[in-house]
């Protein structure tokens, strides 16, 4: 039985809070006492671990790593390697990065939920190494590294037992870059935050939320609605904002960061959310049909398979203005049954989602047993 065995939880490192944070965080409530090893752990930016056994690497003690562990990616392989989990019998690894990495026992059943492939080392290295904001020495010889860690990567999925994919757009590039067949099992959203309240009276606005960084594609929402005139609204700060603010029009209102409380008001209110980027699935879409909010979504990655066109949003295929002008004048057109867009949020809660690991973490361990 799983209840018996040892189990570890590996991650690449907490330091900022999103969507991989929130699947280790489930993953503890799930497996309290298994320790949790990670690169760099920032308890400041990270909460709901207080109860936790975290266990980090030696770059913990280097500068600046508990705000900035970007610095560090190159240093990362090693980090993972040298980590001891000789005494476990199960080990989760959560990886969009170098997690996967780390070397286990012969014995010891390994299941990686991967949130995608290492971003930075594959399709994205030359626009992560352009838009980042690095030193101009590091940007060039930064695609030497990239180099060296592509290949580390592409080895260390050979030392995972089972992947699990996050969405079928993950486990398309799980084969592609691994060669390895996953398991889709959908994150999700929190429920206890965005519930199914009675949804308000519609306002005159749209709404975008993320972290304004170049691949969210806000600049695509600023040209457009400046176009349009249409009111919207932006919640989140980032590294673009100064960029996006300067070249808005006076109908573009930039919220900076909202409480739960107000963003939720936000959602429940907006004619919809407007969701530009290719995501490796998508937690704010299923907060904002979770609020009964439509969603007008970029038809790439995660959005396809978490919002139906016409019925809980609407899909465009090009990220041009064009083609976002024509996705919210189809939304005009349409009456949403704001009710059913909550009850398809539903379909993406913490429960579903611990009871599907659960369930593949059970059958692969009794699997695992009569083959070691």
């Amino acid at each position: 039985m799983i209840r018996n065995a040892k189990i570890a939880i590996v991650c690449d490192w907490l330091t900022t809070s999103g969507g991989a944070e929130k699947i280790i965080l489930s993953l503890h409530k799930m497996f309290p006492r298994a320790p949790i090893y990670t690169a760099i752990y920032n308890p400041e930016k990270v909460k709901g671990f207080d109860d936790a056994t975290i266990i980090t690497s030696g770059l913990q003690k280097l500068p600046f790593a508990k705000n900035r562990h970007q610095l560090y990616l190159s240093l990362m392989p090693r980090a993972f390697e040298k980590m001891n989990l000789n005494e476990y019998d199960i080990v989760i690894s959560s990886s969009h990065s170098c997690s996967k990495g780390v070397i286990t026992r012969p014995e010891t059943l390994h299941i990686c939920y991967c949130h995608s492939p290492m971003r930075y080392a594959w399709e994205n290295s030359i626009n992560y190494i352009k838009e980042y904001d690095m030193n101009p020495i590091l940007k060039k010889i930064a695609p030497w590294f990239m180099h060296k860690i592509r290949m580390w990567d592409r080895l260390s999925a050979d030392r995972v037992d089972y992947f699990v994919a996050n969405s079928k757009h993950i486990q398309q590039r799980i084969y592609k870059y691994y060669r390895r067949p996953s398991t889709v099992i959908y994150p999700f959203f929190d429920s206890n935050k965005y519930g199914e309240e009675d949804v308000g009276k519609k306002e005159d606005y749209y709404l975008a939320v993320g972290r304004l960084t170049p691949y969210k594609r806000f600049d695509l929402l600023v040209e457009t609605f400046n176009q349009t005139g249409l009111p919207l609204k932006i919640v989140g700060t980032g590294v673009s904002e100064a960029k996006l603010k300067a070249s808005a029009k006076e109908n573009i209102e930039f919220l900076g960061f909202v409480s739960d409380e107000e963003l939720k008001n936000l959602y429940g209110k907006a004619k919809a959310l407007i969701f530009p980027q290719v995501e490796d699935f998508g937690i704010i879409p299923l907060e904002a049909m979770a609020c009964g909010c439509p969603v007008i979504a970029y038809a790439q990655g995660g959005a396809l398979e978490t919002i139906i066109d016409k019925k809980t949003g609407v899909l465009f295929n090009k990220q041009t203005p064009y083609s976002l002008k024509r996705a919210i004048q189809k939304r005009a057109t349409i009456r949403f049954n704001h009710k059913n867009i909550q009850k398809h949020a539903q379909d993406f809660t913490e429960e579903k989602f611990q009871k599907e690991i659960f369930q593949l973490i059970e059958k692969k361990w009794n699997d695992w047993q009569k083959t070691t």
